[in-house]
């Protein structure tokens, strides 16, 4: 396909496309830089991949999530596409919905070893520690029966996440989840995954139902019996939200030090470049961190849409409802935007729905680690919350009425996010024309 005359890079099918690639520090790779600079375009998408990514899947997200809208937009507008690319990590045994085959996640007998890809990619992530990771992964292999494995496991993982270049002390701020009895974490862990599972499994079922609340319930089966060797599912769990806690520090980083300068340096340049954001997951929290870098007088942030945002629901409010000293870290940011800010939701999506608040939950509260209050809830499972003013809306009403034209508004996006297996459901579900759609609408780009 060719768009507005222009060929499209090599596994995109819109165009022009161009790559945007940051390291960890939020460093932008100067040759990517350049070529978006190059770009003749009215209008940026600047679409930020999550934590569940390498580079070829992000760039498979970008092809599919760009493909409708050149048949969207009005005629004044010449769309140029960024796909911003920046160092994630990629489960490969966490199926994602139009990627991946149906049931390519292992069940949960042989499904605790790393394969070959997860450790390669675990490798990449925390570079000179292939001792730890060796080790942790033979005990997932293994699974034994043993408190002392699970105590010798949570010491691995420790390192792994907060050790100095030594690897044998802990940084101060190491979440409460790594300082707590290991088994007591694989059995919470091992519940939600249980709790997933149970949404994901039946035909036809409304995992809203399953997981209403967001709250980690006792779970019945192996989380509560059948001996440590069951917990092990909980361990590998374990590895993965010792990632989560580096992902989401790094995306922050990338989007406040990294995206942000980089395009209001770019608006300097080209004051009637109109620029949309949009991100999934943890790139939700990358595209929304880079407001921060976006001065107050700015214009050229004409839009924000959030696809299933791993960030906390209060982000934007002045007022935390459970602290009235404290405000979200994105407070008054919306402000920054010269639009919307979209907050796409769907309660079909159980990473955000089970194991968001529950992270969020252990990471900051030693006394206890089931049970759930609205304090760790995720904008992408419920939408933005204590901002005044700000409507809900489902889908169709959004699409039929249309968008607000500034402020940040929330959009149930239920009834097309709703499908994918455990443990993370729905969450990658996103690759519709309807929240393409949605984008359009609040960029004011369309028809």
């Amino acid at each position: 396909m060719v768009d507005n005359g222009v060929v499209p890079a090599a596994g995109i099918g819109v165009g022009p496309y161009q790559e945007l690639t940051f390291d960890v520090q939020g460093d932008v790779d100067p040759a990517t830089r350049a070529a978006v600079a190059r770009m003749e375009a009215t209008d940026l998408l600047v679409f930020a991949h999550g934590w569940n990514s390498d580079r070829s899947t992000s760039t498979r997200l970008y092809d599919r999530f760009f493909a409708p809208f050149p048949g969207l937009v009005g005629a004044g507008v010449r769309l140029g596409y960024v796909g911003v690319v920046w160092p994630s990590i990629r489960f490969s045994d966490e199926p994602i919905p139009d990627f991946d085959p149906p049931g390519a996640r292992p069940g949960a007998e042989d499904g605790t070893a790393l394969d070959g890809a997860t450790r390669a990619a675990l490798g990449l992530f925390w570079p000179g520690r292939e001792a730890e990771l060796d080790r942790a992964g033979g005990l997932l292999a293994q699974r034994p029966e043993s408190a002392a494995a699970f105590a010798e496991f949570g010491a691995l993982v420790r390192r792994l996440v907060h050790a100095d270049p030594a690897g044998q002390a802990l940084g101060p701020d190491v979440p409460a989840v790594f300082t707590l009895d290991t088994v007591e974490v694989c059995r919470v862990l091992a519940g939600a995954l249980a709790e997933a599972e149970a949404a994901a499994a039946p035909a036809g079922a409304d995992p809203a139902g399953a997981l209403a609340g967001g709250a980690v319930a006792a779970a019945p089966g192996p989380a509560l019996g059948g001996g440590l060797r069951s917990l092990w599912g909980g361990a590998k769990e374990l590895l993965r939200q010792a990632t989560y806690y580096e992902m989401k520090k790094r995306a922050g980083v990338v989007g406040e030090h990294g995206l942000g300068p980089v395009l209001t340096d770019l608006a300097g340049r080209r004051p009637a470049l109109r620029v949309h954001l949009i991100g999934h997951s943890f790139g939700a929290r990358v595209v929304s961190f880079s407001l921060r870098a976006v001065p107050d007088a700015a214009r050229h942030v004409k839009s924000l849409t959030l696809l299933q945002g791993a960030f906390s629901h209060y982000a934007f409010s002045e007022r935390l409802p459970h602290d009235q000293r404290r405000g979200g870290a994105l407070r008054g940011l919306q402000h920054r935007v010269d639009g919307p800010v979209v907050a796409c939701h769907s309660a079909h999506d159980s990473a955000l729905g089970v194991f968001y608040p529950l992270a969020s939950r252990m990471a900051g509260d030693s006394a206890g680690l089931l049970g759930f209050d609205e304090r760790w809830g995720a904008v992408g499972h419920d939408g933005v919350r204590a901002v005044p003013g700000a409507p809900r809306l489902g889908l169709e009403a959004a699409l039929r009425g249309g968008l607000p034209e500034a402020g940040c508004v929330s959009v149930d996006a239920g009834s097309v996010v709703r499908r994918g297996g455990a443990p993370s459901g729905a969450h990658s579900d996103i690759c519709h024309a309807e929240l393409a759609r949605i984008v359009v609408g609040a960029g004011r780009m369309g028809r």
